[in-house]
């Protein structure tokens, strides 16, 4: 009998193949997993299942011989309420396993890869963690929640050899990667500004309210982690984790990780030369929050600026968008985002460019997981839509953005060091402080 991970290796023409791109719905996709034996299936295990960490899941069960076998998550309420709804998706959630601490579903022998849908500031320890285990990694973004981080989990890939798979899921939208190749096409012109902005009127800071003890079933202790340890308080917990410095920062990582990396892609381009920030708490100065509600980032490049632009609360972005990104071009300007792509022409331009409006056409979600599955199987890591390298790579420059407004300072980076030129900067901000007794991995 073959082993599973033959099984995988030797599947890789099923996943590559036209089945995962047929859009069959789920219920379909449960015929053929009932034909193939349980040993052969690609097992999964799903650390932190709150937010896109379930979503993930749901992508995942989409594509043939995928199985769930383990959820963690430090909130038993939350695994209570997942269960049921794979029980609704006609799943039978007795035989998935469950978890309060991720060390113990990394012991588990069947599981092949794991979901990492944890509030940032857990990412880097589960992921080399789950490397180290030998299982294969689909980790959410911003992959780490600090530049050190960030290059911690890229040599730890390095080193286990695990395929691991950013959760930047616009890498595997067929407009997207138009778009891209539209401007990298030339017929845009000298391309001088790329703006990235980020403006989302549902997204707002919870109120103030006072500290209280954890709910019941939380496990609060563990949710902090590498943390420092502060009273628990409901407008920093779940989904309001992002606006506070020791677990993420704000909409600069949560959405600009997303849009910053087709800036950087269009234009093929390293790590910035220097960056600059203004912002602050200008909307919301009584609710609950660290980060900025409204920022303005320069990045410095050869030949030409990155701008990003983030505001929450409202709607009312560049070019009537929330959220997108512009590649202004002499000739003309392509405008990018989730919606689909256009092109407006200069007026003044004598070189005339074709002017097409595309709409999004598939499930970008969907492609991306049928990506990391197909590789998983084949081990071509070159096939990878978003290995942890490319993750490292935009998620340090969104690090290197809140740096600049953390410190008031126009930053410069030296990319041979790895590090900005600035030491005092270095010492407080390359890597986040561990606390609790947890330590980053020296890989």
């Amino acid at each position: 009998m073959h082993s599973r991970r033959d099984f995988i290796q030797k599947s890789a023409l099923i996943a590559g193949g036209t089945l995962l791109g047929t859009g069959v719905q789920q219920q379909a996709f449960a015929i053929f997993k009932n034909r193939i034996a349980p040993s052969d299936q690609l097992n999964i295990g799903a650390i932190g299942i709150n937010g896109m960490g379930w979503a993930d899941v749901t992508a995942a069960l989409k594509v043939p011989g995928v199985n769930l076998v383990a959820i963690c998550d430090v909130d038993k309420n939350v695994m209570d309420n997942r269960m049921n709804d794979y029980a609704k998706m006609n799943y039978d959630a007795s035989k998935v396993k469950r978890y309060d601490d991720y060390r113990k579903l990394l012991e588990q022998k069947d599981i092949d890869a794991v979901i990492i849908g944890t509030p940032d500031h857990w990412h880097a320890l589960i992921m080399i963690a789950a490397c180290q285990a030998g299982k294969d990694v689909y980790v959410e973004k911003p992959v780490g929640n600090s530049i050190g981080e960030c290059r911690a989990m890229v040599a730890a890939q390095q080193k286990y050899n695990k395929v691991v798979q950013g959760g930047q899921w616009q890498r595997s939208q067929q407009h997207f990667k138009d778009a891209v190749d539209f401007v990298q096409g030339g017929q845009l012109g000298n391309i001088r500004t790329v703006k990235v902005w980020c403006y989302q009127g549902w997204m707002k800071p919870a109120i103030i309210t006072p500290d209280t003890t954890p709910p019941p079933g939380v496990d609060y202790a563990s949710w902090l982690g590498p943390a420092k340890t502060v009273p628990f308080n409901a407008g920093r917990f779940h989904f309001n984790f992002r606006w506070f410095w020791d677990y993420a920062g704000g909409l600069m990582t949560d959405w600009g990780v997303h849009l910053l990396d087709y800036g950087l892609l269009g234009m093929k381009s390293p790590i910035p030369k220097s960056v600059s920030a203004l912002g602050g708490r200008f909307a919301y100065p009584d609710l609950f929050e660290e980060t900025p509600d409204t920022l303005t980032t320069l990045y410095e490049f050869e030949g030409f600026n990155m701008v990003w632009d983030s505001a929450m609360g409202i709607d009312n972005g560049s070019y009537n968008r929330d959220h997108g990104i512009a590649f202004i071009g002499n000739n003309g300007t392509l405008i990018l985002n989730r919606g689909g792509w256009e092109v407006i022409e200069e007026r003044q331009s004598k070189n005339k460019v074709v002017k097409p409006f595309v709409e999004k056409s598939d499930n970008g979600l969907d492609k991306h997981w049928e990506n990391f599955v197909s590789v998983v199987k084949s081990r071509k890591m070159e096939d990878l839509h978003c290995p942890i390298q490319a993750g490292a790579h935009v998620a340090t420059v969104a690090q290197m953005g809140n740096i600049a407004y953390r410190s008031g300072k126009k930053l410069e980076w030296n990319d041979a060091e790895h590090q900005f030129t600035d030491h005092a900067i270095n010492k407080q901000y390359l890597m986040k402080e561990y606390h609790n007794g947890y330590k980053l991995p020296v890989i």
